[in-house]
């Protein structure tokens, strides 16, 4: 029987929304204390999560954030915010799924088995969580997470495949419309101040764990990732 935590202020729909899962067989556990999200979620051995982007105290995408540095478990966003940046915000922040109030219980019950289904069942794949290294950095890709020596940094979904690639390709240079084609999929709508933004951001968070100049910009041709960057 998969546990399925529900963080969702709204008692009621919280209540609704756990009847209706009790009737095929899920067990679930609904967050009382909202200071206490992350502890909840641990205690409950939740398989896939359930979490409202409107709570008290933080906001959804934090503790999306949080649940995301110990668990790549299913995160399902349901909020009555339907604006399109809004689901890339859940998207950004670790979210699989985002489902818009109000929602058919049935349409739910679809989403829960099919992401159950990719992370445990029948399409889960079962090798070892993916990790880069490159001179003592490493990069944890789907958790969005960055470490070096005892520090560690939260990337969003953008800064982590920007970061990837340079990773992959360490000491040589990547082009910017290469740049572009990963983190986009139509460039032609993205400012070309946009990835300047996202490279300062990934240079800042690298910085902050200690290491300086680790991203280089080459005139005319793209950035590259140094192996020798300065520790600081």
């Amino acid at each position: 029987m998969e546990t399925i935590l529900i963080v969702e202020d709204d008692a009621k729909l919280a209540g609704l929304l756990s009847a209706y899962l009790s009737k095929y067989e899920f067990r679930t556990v609904i967050v009382e204390d909202f200071s206490r999200v992350l502890e909840t979620f641990e205690e409950s051995s939740a398989e896939l999560v359930l979490l409202d982007v409107n709570l008290p105290k933080y906001d959804g995408y934090y503790w999306c954030r949080q649940i995301r540095q110990t668990s790549l478990c299913p995160i399902l966003f349901i909020s009555a915010r339907d604006s399109g940046m809004d689901q890339v915000m859940a998207l950004e922040n670790g979210g699989d799924d985002y489902i818009t109030k109000p929602f058919h219980y049935e349409v739910v019950l679809a989403k829960i088995r099919s992401h159950l289904r990719r992370a445990y069942g029948s399409y889960a794949n079962v090798q070892e969580e993916r990790k880069l290294i490159a001179g003592g950095l490493i990069l944890y890709p789907e958790r969005f997470i960055i470490q070096y020596g005892e520090e560690t940094s939260e990337l969003t979904q953008k800064e982590a495949i920007l970061l990837e690639a340079l990773l992959l390709k360490e000491g040589r240079v990547v082009s910017r419309e290469r740049l572009l084609d990963l983190m986009w999929e139509d460039q032609h709508f993205i400012d070309d101040n946009t990835l300047n933004v996202y490279i300062t951001r990934v240079r800042k968070k690298l910085k902050d764990l200690g290491l300086d100049d680790a991203v280089e910009t080459i005139r005319g041709a793209g950035y590259l990732l140094r192996s020798s960057a300065t520790t600081l």
